[in-house]
């Protein structure tokens, strides 16, 4: 039976490039090539005490913390008032490079500051393809890369975590942004 492989979306694209930037090689240990079956695999083995200990890959580097959801009420304090926007910054127009850009500089800026919750406007898209017409693949290109740009390694060390904001901020078009605090 034979199958016929598909292309990768954009969003998957996209993704794929940040976790293939994420990830660091491991050093090759030398191998030998041993036959799968038989007597001759059995008879080249050697005893495990003359064996020299196999290469290991060095630590990797500290682990970025993961993300943890907004929670319930904050987010509602948040919304409601009684907890405050610290920063605010909106994409709108700008290219998916610029975009990330601005937002890696701002996310920096914030914390430097010590602002503990951003609003992200990426704006709902115009849902216009290339030939001018509505298209599902092609409304809001920065509404969906931001939330996956956030998860990155190079924005983790800076986000604990983010969820839609209300209607009164944004509602889909925006993002709650909860900064971690500089140590």
């Amino acid at each position: 039976m034979s199958r016929r492989r598909r292309s990768l979306s954009d969003e998957e694209h996209a993704l794929w490039g940040g976790v293939a930037r994420s990830i660091t090689p491991l050093q090759r240990a030398q191998t030998r090539a041993e036959p799968a079956t038989g007597i001759d695999a059995e008879a080249r083995a050697e005893p495990t005490a003359s064996r020299p200990p196999a290469p290991r890959a060095p630590a990797p580097a500290q682990k970025p913390p993961s993300l943890a959801p907004l929670g319930r009420r904050l987010k509602q304090r948040v919304a409601r008032g009684r907890e405050s926007i610290d920063r605010r910054l909106d994409l709108h127009g700008l290219t998916q490079t610029r975009a990330h850009a601005a937002l890696l500089h701002f996310l920096r800026d914030a914390q430097a500051e010590g602002a503990r919750i951003v609003l992200v406007v990426t704006g709902k898209g115009t849902g216009k393809g290339a030939s001018g017409e509505r298209g599902p693949l092609e409304r809001g290109v920065l509404r969906r890369q931001v939330p996956m740009w956030l998860a990155l390694p190079e924005f983790r060390s800076l986000v604990v975590g983010f969820d839609e904001a209300h209607v009164g901020h944004g509602g889909q078009g925006a993002l709650y942004v909860r900064l971690r605090r500089l140590r």
